[in-house]
């Protein structure tokens, strides 16, 4: 299992879109600005080890050439106090947690982890990004499989 830490994988979301809805630099803004701290060297929030890295993994060269140039720009404009610490690298693979992950927020609002570390960034998610935000979404147990 990833959350152990001795697998060298990073805990990570596979985000499918669609570019006519939403943009590779939009999702990339989302990201930064209310989903995790890209600050924070092997941990977010109260989680720490290796397996909570910050990291991005692109799927084609244009995609980790936006994500370097989003972080370039961050940096330059001394968004963060700290540094950046995001890693960008080529996806390798994916697999998808246990079902007893997938749609843990959704499934769980009410869990104490969930309400003190990931309702506040739903919250800003719809304040910051009402244009994006869906309140009702599409759980990966409903998900049609496309290849």
């Amino acid at each position: 299992m990833v959350s152990t830490g001795t697998t060298g994988h990073a805990e990570s979301v596979e985000i499918k879109y669609d570019p006519n809805r939403i943009s590779y630099g939009k999702i990339l803004q989302i990201f930064f600005s209310v989903v995790h701290d890209p600050t924070q060297l092997n941990r977010q929030g109260p989680d720490s080890g290796t397996q909570y890295r910050s990291a991005i993994f692109t799927i084609n060269d244009e995609q980790k050439k936006v994500a370097d140039a989003y972080i370039a720009q961050l940096t330059a404009a001394k968004v963060y106090r700290k540094p950046i610490v995001t890693k960008v690298g080529p996806l390798e693979g994916f697999y998808p947690a246990e079902p007893y992950h997938q749609d843990y927020l959704t499934l769980h609002p009410n869990q104490p982890y969930i309400a003190y570390n990931d309702i506040p960034k739903v919250e800003n998610l719809k304040k910051i990004f009402a244009e994006n935000y869906i309140e009702k979404p599409t759980l990966v147990s409903s998900a049609k499989v496309t290849n």
